[in-house]
């Protein structure tokens, strides 16, 4: 696969697919503007070696259907303000005077393009849609680490209509990254999944059994867990429907020599509020009608043990309902441990990204991903498509 640094962009056309899917406050303002700042190095560096640049991305989901309140026209204009130079905008992303607009476009200027999603063809990775986005420039970068896991038109088959195409910097660094923390990593390695469903990420914790050396569990996957065991869980929310699964993800863990830790007591609640009274317990005493809503302090004990020797950590999903204070200990607690590691400290996730901002923890990271979806099927051992494209 090539790097955007190994092709020659002077003179040239480059067609940038980003990931610019970024949140609006309920007043129509980017709300965050982290996904436009981590494209603008390929965009930078394009512009750099003398080359027009053309921007794509998704906004939401529109599902092929032209919404207004979708429209990247405010990104186009924040681009400008980070960039320090005027972002032309497309009204469309492909037609006639979109391709108008590219043609005209010189070297060291920047257009954006509307969201691509507001054609169907896009997610259904239509062959002429692919084509006429290909016609727009001379080379195609996938810089689009977030939608990597989808074969999307813009990310896998516009691949196939260009004269070349490479990895952009964010898409690279996020695969380096990862391959340092997985293809031949610095030992003890170290894996901490959380969130709320097990069966959402069960095929990354078995994969990650084969290359870590330890696996911590929290947040309210780890009822499954308890469940399994036959231990009372309250009104804790589990999935019944795999407790012979729990059970053999940890005798799976077990033959690839890799330990899972689990809480051993946890902060419970008498209803899922802020307000909701609590107390610790131990995991086999959850009383009925209570929730577990974090792990307890005797398992945060454990777990910032567990980690003070790994020299490489991989973490994916918060320990409990951190958004509510009572329930914010272990996941804060987590990003603490990260924080003060020496070791390669890898996270991604959507809710673990907003615990190490809250956190004021980003920059205390080795790197934060930037793709939910797509970081933990890189955990689960599959190839996106959108890379496996760009290796044809």
């Amino acid at each position: 696969m090539k790097r955007i640094a190994d092709v020659d962009l002077n003179g040239k056309t480059v067609f940038v697919r980003a990931d610019l899917n970024v949140p609006f406050n309920d007043k129509g303002q980017i709300a965050d503007d982290t996904r436009i700042r981590a494209a603008l190095d390929t965009v930078k560096h394009a512009l750099d070696a003398g080359a027009a640049v053309i921007v794509a991305s998704h906004l939401g989901r529109p599902k092929g259907e032209r919404k207004e309140e979708l429209s990247l026209k405010p990104v186009a204009a924040r681009m400008s303000e980070l960039l320090g130079l005027k972002v032309g905008f497309a009204e469309d992303c492909v037609g006639p005077e979109t391709s108008e607009a590219a043609s005209e476009l010189k070297p060291g200027e920047v257009l954006l393009l509307e969201n691509l999603r507001f054609h169907k063809e896009e997610t259904e990775n239509n062959d002429d849609f692919a084509k006429q986005l290909a016609s727009l420039a001379d080379c195609y970068v996938n810089d689009a680490f977030g939608t990597a896991h989808r074969a999307h038109a813009s990310t896998a088959g516009i691949v196939n209509h260009v004269a070349c195409s490479a990895a952009g910097i964010l898409l690279q660094k996020e695969l380096d990254f990862f391959a340092k923390a997985f293809e031949d990593p610095k030992r003890p390695v170290a894996a901490i999944f959380g969130g709320a469903k097990i069966s959402t990420k069960l095929a990354a914790i078995k994969n990650t059994a084969k290359h870590a050396d330890k696996i911590l569990i929290g947040g309210a996957m780890a009822n499954t867990f308890f469940a399994a065991d036959e231990l009372p869980v309250g009104a804790s929310l589990y999935e019944a429907e795999l407790l012979d699964t729990a059970r053999e993800v940890r005798k799976y863990a077990q033959s690839q020599n890799c330990e899972l830790l689990l809480p051993t007591d946890v902060i419970v609640g008498s209803e899922f509020s802020s307000k909701a009274e609590t107390k610790v317990v131990n995991v086999d005493s959850i009383p009925d009608g209570w929730m577990a809503l974090d792990i307890g302090p005797r398992t945060i004990t454990t777990f910032v043990e567990a980690l003070s020797n790994c020299a490489t950590i991989v973490w994916n999903g918060p320990m409990g309902a951190f958004e509510m204070e009572p329930f914010a200990n272990g996941t804060y607690a987590i990003v603490d441990a990260l924080a003060g590691s020496s070791g390669l400290t890898v996270v991604g996730g959507g809710d673990t990204d907003l615990a190490l901002h809250e956190r004021r923890a980003v920059e205390k990271m080795s790197y934060v991903s930037t793709g939910g979806g797509a970081f933990l099927e890189l955990l689960e051992g599959k190839t996106l498509p959108a890379v496996a494209a760009l290796d044809k």
